[in-house]
């Protein structure tokens, strides 16, 4: 009989994470925002009424993009890290020739902070889709300059209403926390990514990782990390999975309880080895990155992994959302 082949799909084939890791088919971090000092209050990024149109713009253009598997097309109204994510998922949507839904918000609610200096940024809660199929969107747009375009840099889909835990002002705006404020916070937003890279490496037990709750996207996603090394073990290949921080900003706004909700980025770096050629394929959500058959007996890949996180006055942090892709693949 012939021999059995391992699809190199990303870890989360191999472990059943699709529910885990993702919620679709080593650097340091920096700062995004901070709160205004005592005296008069900053100016919002925008209005709301200029908001919903950078919305709308964007929905439209990620539409004719999701029509046409264009991922060029989202350069104007996506920067990084959402644009390569986005870009790999149209590469695999147009080999697999199946169209992403079409976007259509609902439920939309802004979260505008009052800012001193660019870049600006805002943040939507919004869902997509019905039923079994409702995606409920964290994103984040960025400005980088007086007059550039408004940009989705992140878009973490959520498990729940997290957003709604913001803090707004008497005129409907939100206050921007600063990523190494550490005064009445449980742990410092800027400090949640480099927990959650040593909790995704190492284990609960790793410097630092006890900063965050127990969860879906924490402990229980280490221990499926081990348990797909180990099934793949058995098939003749060795895996090994790293996270670091990414180098992207952190964002964060501050909460009714006087926490903090953090948009941060992971990096995850994935190395399989087989002992036999012909051992590896590509398949699942490296589809798209490199040929079916690029993979004799080693493939490297690159998972982008965004996520949205709640951090209380005291307590441990908890992780609500996530949007995984991996974006690059390598063989030999």
């Amino acid at each position: 009989m012939p021999a059995r082949t391992v699809a190199v799909a990303s870890l989360s084939t191999f472990c059943l994470l699709s529910a885990a890791l993702s919620a679709a088919c080593s650097g340091a971090t920096t700062s995004a925002g901070a709160e205004h000092p005592a005296g008069k209050p900053a100016r919002p990024a925008l209005t709301k009424a200029e908001a919903q149109q950078v919305l709308t713009s964007y929905a439209d253009t990620a539409n004719r993009a999701g029509r046409r598997f264009d991922g060029r097309a989202l350069r104007t109204v996506e920067t990084e890290p959402q644009l390569s994510m986005d870009d790999a998922s149209l590469r695999l949507r147009r080999i697999i020739k199946r169209r992403p839904p079409k976007l259509q918000f609902t439920n939309t609610a802004f979260y505008i902070p009052r800012l001193r200096a660019y870049p600006h940024w805002f943040a939507v809660g919004a869902v997509a889709g019905r039923g079994k199929h409702m995606t409920r969107h964290a994103m984040l747009f960025t400005r980088e300059k007086p007059g550039a375009p408004w940009l989705l840099a992140v878009d973490p889909y959520a498990a729940d209403d997290t957003l709604s835990r913001v803090a707004l002002d008497p005129n409907g705006f939100a206050t921007p926390v600063q990523p190494e404020t550490t005064k009445g916070l449980a742990v410092a937003p800027r400090k949640v990514p480099e927990a959650h890279a040593a909790l995704l490496t190492s284990g609960p037990g790793a410097s630092g990782a006890s900063v965050l709750a127990d969860g879906l996207q924490t402990t229980e996603t280490y221990k499926a990390l081990k348990r797909g090394e180990k099934t793949l073990a058995g098939r003749g290949v060795t895996l090994s999975s790293r996270f670091t921080t990414a180098r992207y900003s952190v964002y964060a706004l501050r909460t009714k309880d006087r926490g903090a909700v953090v948009w941060y980025v992971l990096k995850q770096h994935e190395a399989y080895s087989a002992t036999k050629p012909g051992v590896l394929t590509v398949g699942g959500d490296l589809i798209g990155l490199a040929p079916a058959k690029v993979a004799r007996t080693r493939m490297d890949t690159t998972v982008l992994v965004q996520y949205l996180a709640a951090v209380p006055p005291k307590g441990r942090a908890s992780v609500t959302g996530i949007y995984r892709k991996a974006v690059t693949a390598h063989g030999s």
